[in-house]
């Protein structure tokens, strides 16, 4: 089904501001489509703006907090004002943190929650609402993890995030299709970000700078522009998740199916990030 030719139509990111978010806009402009970047960075938002603009694209910004009540409504409000409409829906903003459940305070598991999974959750269903009022088809995408299908640990927070992002789109798809409305998770694999380094410095620890955690095989490592140019193609022929390692999706499924194989690898990775965590 889908939401037909992409040029002139209207996207709306949140997370906008840098990696995946911002290498998706960039890719949309390429398409012609036009762009709404939400983002808690103004001055990172106006750079990106500029270069869509320089692409032929019209770009609002809006900067604001996912989480905030009312976020959600406002941003929606935003897109309508300037372009009448919106086509498109990349719920992206999202964080991680390493750190062992047992040493994450409530607090924190729930603000990850609320701005992971409640605020992409609220966002893409606000959205649908307004489009079947206005009997209008529309794409609603999440950004996930391949984590959202098995998880690390010291990570588990974050893949319960993005598992329930994955588990919520999934059932929206079905929910939807009567409305014309396509729902995609997106799983990437390792991504070169301010991901890592943001979610070392959440940890209390020094990020040292890097884009990828060392441990990372470099042949799952990509650069967000891969991510990006999954994401156009599923809004040209849509499908219920976009991957970008067909092997680390293989994988996923081995996984799920033989845990028991898995575990060697977990216990490595518990005692690698044990030590690192020490530093």
């Amino acid at each position: 089904m889908g939401i037909g030719p992409l040029r002139d139509k209207v996207a709306i990111i949140t997370g906008g501001s840098s990696g995946i978010g911002a290498a998706t806009a960039r890719a949309m402009a390429a398409e012609g489509m036009h762009l709404v970047l939400a983002a808690r960075r103004a001055d990172r938002l106006k750079t990106v703006a500029a270069a869509l603009e320089g692409l032929g694209s019209r770009v609002v910004t809006v900067e604001m907090d996912v989480a905030a009540v009312g976020a959600s409504a406002s941003l929606l409000d935003a897109a309508e004002r300037a372009f009448g409409r919106f086509d498109v829906v990349f719920a992206n903003a999202g964080y991680g943190l390493e750190r062992a459940h047992h040493e994450t305070t409530d607090e924190a598991l729930r603000h990850m929650f609320e701005v992971n999974f409640f605020a992409s959750t609220d966002l893409v269903t606000q959205a649908s609402r307004r489009l079947i009022a206005q009997g209008r088809p529309g794409h609603m995408l999440m950004c996930s993890s391949c984590l959202a299908k098995f998880t690390i640990p010291y990570f588990g927070a974050y893949a319960a995030t993005k598992a329930a992002q994955s588990m919520m789109c999934r059932a929206m798809r079905f929910e939807l299709e009567p409305h014309g409305i396509e729902v995609s998770s997106v799983h990437p694999v390792t991504t070169t970000t301010e991901f890592f380094e943001q979610a070392a410095v959440r940890s209390g620890r020094a990020s040292q700078g890097r884009k990828v955690p060392d441990h990372a095989p470099k042949f799952f490592v990509q650069p967000p522009e891969r991510v990006a140019r999954a994401i156009v193609a599923c809004l040209k022929r849509p499908r219920s998740e976009v991957w970008t390692s067909l092997s680390i999706r293989l994988a996923a499924g081995f996984i799920t199916a033989f845990p028991g194989v898995f575990d060697f690898a977990c216990r490595r990775e518990a005692a690698r990030s044990r030590e690192a965590l020490k530093g």
